[in-house]
């Protein structure tokens, strides 16, 4: 994570505007015609950050209060059909969805930073649980996914599902995530490809 861009993430605190809950039926739906009955293909999306929820810790920090090392964090964002960011945006710098009418969910992430904290430029810089809640963000409709991310931008890291609520109790398979970019509240943008797990 770019520390410039982390530091206007934690500065910014305007509370995240209230999500358009829009049901998938299915996070593993075929991508291509969001057929949601077909739970066996592969299901493409997006997910953009709302940089003004991230939170951390207060220590361990560096001397100019960025998070080091073993510090822990919470954030949360949109989830996009798959397209939507294809020409930036994401989120405004007040929080609030660029594309309100194309959200379909929200997604969470908790974890610890690693590597070289916010000062990470390449590889590894946090390993983190992320929930995908494809429902009225309660819980009901989730996919769950456990591993770590890397801070370059453009490259796929693979992270394993591990489970999931209503439709999705049980679910494994592969995430395949890509840092596409940073958007204007600082948050980052991300290409997301669920692979369920071949019987």
């Amino acid at each position: 994570m770019n520390i410039r861009k982390l530091a206007v993430a934690t500065v910014a605190t305007v509370a995240v505007a209230a999500v358009a809950a829009v049901g998938i039926g299915a996070a593993f739906a075929a991508s291509d015609d969001n057929d949601n009955s077909d739970t066996s293909q592969p299901f493409t999306f997006e997910v953009a950050e709302n940089g003004t929820r991230f939170a951390f810790d207060e220590a361990p920090v560096f001397d100019d209060g960025m998070p080091g090392y073993g510090n822990p964090f919470v954030t949360e964002g949109y989830i996009y059909e798959a397209g939507t960011l294809a020409d930036g945006g994401g989120v405004n710098p007040d929080g609030s969805p660029t594309h309100p009418d194309a959200v379909i969910g929200t997604w969470i992430c908790e974890g610890t930073l690693i590597g070289d904290g916010a000062r990470t430029e390449t590889g590894p810089w946090v390993v983190s649980t992320q929930v995908f809640d494809f429902d009225e963000f309660d819980g009901e409709d989730a996919v769950i996914t456990n591993g770590v991310e890397i801070s370059d931008i453009g490259e796929e890291v693979q992270r394993a599902i591990v489970g999931g609520t209503g439709e999705h109790v049980g679910a494994t398979g592969l995430q395949q995530q890509v840092l596409e970019a940073f958007n204007d509240s600082a948050g980052v943008n991300l290409s997301i490809t669920f692979e369920p797990a071949e019987d």
